[in-house]
């Protein structure tokens, strides 16, 4: 070990160089020359990686028991990975949403994109999310709290680490308080206040990540019906209801997401014209078309039909059938906004599998918009994974 750095050396398989070379900041475990000690190295724990051609690839985080075995930390391969490490990241990233965000209500720190590989912050103005998605976030989680203290007013911060991706890196599930004693929140948009309770709700209580595609959608709801499909609590439901939709139709399987979008339409003065239909949203749409109804927007936002690459089939199927159900339930030139959140459905294969559902469904149309995350959740140039979310908002006729 060269005495300018204090972490351990691995280095890639011969051949194996190629991708890190172009920018990639992950090496996976059949690149690295593995010897059986490593399996004893604390997991997570900081490492300098190098080609066999000695190439410095810079400090990684390293953990033995993972597919993606190394994540990039930092280009210098002796970077002191400590509290200050921690806090520039931090202040960096809350730099960015200081420029691209206009309320405190965000994504704080998008993982590899913020240069904290696996790491989720979302921030409710004096409340902080976290979720450490890998062993060395994981181990690193008091830097962490530390830092986001030392940044930002917060009364609250609660650790939200029971994703099914921690089970990759041989970690176990916490849902705990790491600072305050209350974590009761609200996320407010669009004049809007969405009641949060981060320890109970769905992985870190709000989706963020739509924010532009509900402000788009928003604005061209005022005085005709909605729509709403795979509602979770409802953020495009009532932000439409907030500009002036006549009536909003809330559909969730989930009763307690229904129950906490009710309890969000009343809060806001909504509960007149905001209506909830818990059920199946394939069957839920059916019975909707088949009684006749119409709505002048319709929005299908669903979970992730395409987890894996495996899916990826029967995922793009489950999109077009989306857009069939979906296409019959729009008026002649009202709207449908269709999202995926997977990132095994990619732009040009999801937009394909809607347009075949919307020919099925025996509509023309138009694409107006295709929208993204908002810039609160940035994208890693090299790593398509974060850029994760696309939708498509079509004129129907």
């Amino acid at each position: 070990m060269p005495p300018d750095s204090p972490h351990p050396l691995l280095r890639l398989n011969k051949g194996q160089e190629r991708r890190l070379k172009a920018g990639h900041p992950w090496a996976f475990s059949n690149e690295i020359a593995m010897k059986p000690e490593y399996r004893q190295w604390q997991p997570g724990a900081p490492v300098r990686l190098e080609g066999d051609d000695g190439w410095r690839f810079g400090t990684f985080m390293f953990n033995p028991h993972s597919l993606i075995a190394a994540r990039l930390l930092d280009r210098d391969p002796a970077a002191a990975v400590d509290g200050a490490f921690i806090r520039q990241r931090i202040a960096d990233a809350a730099g960015l949403r200081a420029q691209v965000c206009d309320t405190p209500y965000h994504r704080l720190v998008h993982a590899e994109s913020d240069r904290l590989p696996g790491l989720i912050v979302d921030r409710f103005d004096d409340v902080a999310v976290v979720q450490a998605n890998t062993a060395g976030m994981d181990r690193l989680l008091p830097e962490i709290t530390a830092a986001l203290l030392a940044e930002l007013p917060l009364r609250t911060i609660v650790a939200r680490n029971d994703s099914p991706s921690r089970l990759h890196e041989g970690l176990t599930e916490q849902v705990a308080l790491l600072h305050g004693e209350s974590a009761a929140c609200a996320a407010i948009e669009g004049g809007v206040a969405f009641p949060i309770d981060p320890l109970t709700g769905q992985k870190t209580g709000f989706f963020f990540d739509q924010r532009p595609n509900r402000d788009r959608v928003a604005a061209l709801a005022s005085g005709g019906k909605m729509l709403d499909v795979f509602c979770h609590i409802g953020a495009f439901g009532l932000r439409c209801a907030a500009a002036g939709a006549s009536h909003v139709t809330l559909v969730d399987a989930s009763a307690p997401a229904l129950e906490h979008a009710a309890r969000a339409a009343a809060a806001n003065g909504f509960d007149g014209k905001v209506t909830t239909k818990r059920g199946d949203a394939f069957d839920v749409m059916t019975e909707l078309a088949q009684s006749g109804e119409r709505f002048d927007v319709v929005v299908c936002d669903p979970p992730a039909f395409a987890k894996s690459k495996k899916d990826q089939a029967a995922g793009l199927r489950a999109y077009g059938r989306l857009a069939r159900l979906a296409a019959p339930l729009v008026t002649p030139g009202g709207f449908l906004f269709i999202a995926s959140c997977s990132h095994h459905a990619p732009l040009d294969l999801f937009a394909a599998a809607v347009a075949e559902g919307l020919y099925r469904g025996r509509r023309d149309g138009r694409i107006v918009a295709t929208g993204f995350a908002g810039p609160d959740h940035p994208v890693h140039p090299q790593l398509p994974e974060s850029a994760y979310l696309k939708g498509q908002l079509i004129q129907l006729f």
